[in-house]
């Protein structure tokens, strides 16, 4: 997809990976709408660009993305790209994690995207175009250690947005899927149960850039290609998840005795 004049929409966008993707596809000539409960506004004035306009939304619920949705045509016209980019990183394991931030991860990680799909999907599919993108995670294709919900809803973004590809890519309709282990966001940093995301990252691979991570985004976008696995040890984790499962737990219960000290 060539960027220049598409409308695109980026949630999440306030800052981090959001807010790196909104800037790129921006410099690639696409108008851009920027939405995130708070910071969105701020960063796309940023920009300096009558193709950047920033939307405080809240995307966990259906209604706001319908709003979201509404919003961003009225800015530019009809979307083109639409990129599920907001993400919430809570929880940790069975015991300690209350029902509340299970429904809010569900909520905002895999229900918010099909909300976004469902009510742009009939358009694109009557213009025979369209593309969406979703931030899912390494966790989604592999695991997060210490995090039940983390690794269930990022599990599920991928598996909707293979579905997404499988079901509507001879309609017209393009996916690309962003699976990144670390990167240097404040949620990587948020350490909010005990074992801190960082520590978990560090001890699997190297921390990226939100902007170096970005980049690739948009060669992909370009290109069509459905993963972004900006982590290239990522592919060789998946490989030996599928031929070899039992040496691949063995490796990751060895990780996480490592990242817990026990």
């Amino acid at each position: 997809m060539d960027f220049t004049g598409k409308n695109t929409v980026v949630t999440g966008a306030g800052r981090g990976i959001g807010a790196a993707l909104a800037r790129v596809f921006h410099d690639r000539g696409a108008n851009v709408v920027l939405a995130d409960l708070a910071g969105a506004e701020d960063t796309a004035a940023s920009f300096a660009s009558e193709r950047a306009v920033g939307i405080t939304a809240d995307v966990s619920t259906e209604a706001g993305n319908k709003a979201l949705v509404e919003a961003a045509a009225d800015a530019f016209g009809p979307i083109d790209l639409f990129f599920a980019n907001a993400g919430v990183g809570s929880g940790s394991t069975l015991d300690l994690t209350p029902e509340d931030v299970w429904e809010a991860a569900f909520d905002v990680n895999v229900h918010a995207h099909r909300w976004a799909a469902k009510l742009l999907v009939p358009g694109w599919l009557e213009r025979g175009d369209g593309y969406f993108c979703s931030t899912a995670s390494a966790a989604g294709l592999l695991l997060q250690i210490g995090s039940a919900p983390y690794t269930m809803t990022k599990r599920a973004a991928v598996s909707f947005a293979e579905w997404m590809s499988v079901t509507y890519g001879d309609a017209g309709i393009k996916v690309t899927c962003l699976c990144p282990q670390g990167v240097n966001t404040d949620m990587l940093h948020a350490g909010d149960n005990e074992v801190s995301g960082a520590d978990v990252v560090k001890a699997a691979g190297a921390v990226l850039e939100p902007e170096d991570v970005a980049q690739q985004v948009a060669d992909a976008i370009e290109a069509e290609q459905f993963f972004v696995l900006p982590h290239s040890e990522v592919a060789n984790y998946m490989k030996m998840k599928a031929s070899e499962p039992e040496r691949w737990l063995g490796g990751m219960r060895k990780l996480q005795r490592h990242v817990l000290g026990n």
